[in-house]
């Protein structure tokens, strides 16, 4: 008996001829090898149906080309080689491929003070197109630190300052008394609000760069905000984070041109999108601002 020649249903013709912006797969698990960690990733691969006469795409062609990203670092060069494997595997079907890689770089981060240290994750995606013949690569990457109010910071100071006249009216001074009422839940009546925020920064690389600098942007992002979230703490890093909010005051606004003018500073950017959500805890909603930089143009 022969063997029967498996049906090819992709290659025939469409009943109705017309071509596709972008045909793949999402959510692909699979392994990637960054700064010598093996990180679990989600990755969307695809490419356009530029023959608007085939019926389909050859997607086990792209689930296998991803097999590349198990063995090498993740590298600008390594995505071109991956996504123009896309395009060989489908000669006269596509032009332009796509790939997203999703996945959490984890770092550990030493306390502010004491010599204990913690794992952080930052959530990371990388987006790579090869359309035309033109390469272009997109991070995004999430960094969480906190924010505290400056309008919430002063209404609080007016409070204590109304509470220090209440209680020392009239009276003469001492020295003692004076630091006692300042350590006391009396003399200190109102605390600032502050939340838990994230910054979400976009970055479009220059074509030169043979490496991705995550670590770099995310340590120049959580530089320029002062107050990064921290991991294993002591009381004396407790302490030296609530100084670190003190001395950063910030409105949403103020947090994303800080932003502004770092990833302005960070080597190997063409271009940048930036957004700041702070979770507010006065409010039950976010407040949110965003910054751009040669982001249409780019």
């Amino acid at each position: 008996m022969n063997a029967l020649t498996l049906p090819d249903i992709a290659a025939q013709a469409s009943r109705q001829a017309l071509p596709l912006d972008w045909v793949g797969m999402c959510g692909i698990a699979l392994p990637v090898l960054f700064d010598g960690q093996r990180l679990s990733a989600k990755a969307d691969a695809g490419v356009s149906l530029d023959d608007g006469e085939a019926r389909g795409i050859h997607m086990s062609r792209l689930y296998l080309a991803l097999e590349m990203l198990e063995h090498e670092t993740l590298t600008p060069s390594l995505l071109r080689r991956v996504l123009q494997r896309f395009l060989d595997s489908h000669e006269g079907l596509s032009h332009n491929a796509h790939l997203k890689i999703h996945t959490d770089l984890l770092l550990k981060r030493p306390a502010l003070i004491s010599p204990l240290a913690g794992w952080k994750t930052y959530p990371v995606s990388i987006e790579a197109r090869l359309k035309n013949a033109m390469f272009h690569v997109e991070l995004k990457i999430d960094v969480p630190y906190s924010s505290t109010c400056p309008c919430s910071a002063a209404l609080s100071r007016q409070l204590i300052q109304q509470q220090f006249v209440d209680d020392f009216a009239n009276r003469s001074l001492q020295h003692a008394e004076v630091l006692a009422w300042l350590g006391s839940t009396k003399g200190i009546v109102a605390t600032p609000h502050s939340q838990r925020s994230t910054a979400q920064l976009r970055l479009r690389l220059d074509e030169y760069l043979d490496d991705f600098p995550l670590i770099a942007f995310i340590n120049d992002a959580e530089a320029a905000l002062g107050t990064a979230v921290q991991t294993a703490v002591k009381r004396a890093d407790e302490q030296a984070f609530a100084l670190a909010n003190g001395q950063n005051l910030m409105f949403c606004e103020d947090a994303v041109r800080r932003l502004n003018l770092a990833m302005k500073r960070s080597p190997g950017l063409n271009a940048f999108h930036l957004r700041v959500v702070h979770a507010e805890s006065l409010h039950a909603h976010d407040a949110v601002a965003e910054s751009r930089w040669n982001w249409e143009a780019a």
